[in-house]
């Protein structure tokens, strides 16, 4: 599992004055950049063979300015040339969100999936964790 923490800005805010619903899905985006670095280089993003394929989120509290949010990320299964990475948004010792995204290994020359590599699936395989 791979943790990190944010501090949420007040432009993520909302009229409610609780962080916007659409901002999860960037903080968990930037969550997963530890799975990207697995299957690319961080300063030429066009080497990257994963393409996004499903994405779900589920609010389980309000999430609020001024605290600290942990976003935890981990592998829950792969397949054959894809993987499901689990991610939760905690604040205040609480679970305030919860997500779900389905990465695939992608051949951008043939614009078709291919099998996820032996060396990729190892390093997958050290981040998954079975709930």
């Amino acid at each position: 599992m791979h943790s990190l923490t944010l501090v949420p800005r007040f432009y993520e805010t909302d009229a409610f004055g609780h962080i916007n619903n659409t901002v999860v899905a960037g903080w968990f985006e930037t969550g997963r950049a530890t799975v990207f670095e697995m299957f690319a280089d961080p300063d030429d993003p066009k080497t990257m063979p994963l393409i996004l394929a499903r994405i779900e989120v589920d609010f389980v509290a309000q999430i609020y300015y001024g605290t600290d949010v942990e976003i935890r990320t981990w592998i829950d299964s792969l397949g054959n040339s894809s993987f499901h990475v689990c991610q939760e948004a905690w604040q205040n010792g609480a679970c305030v969100a919860r997500g779900r995204a389905v990465q695939v290994y992608f051949d951008h020359a043939t614009q078709r999936s291919a099998p996820l590599p032996p060396d990729k699936r190892a390093k997958l395989e050290s981040l998954t964790v079975k709930h």
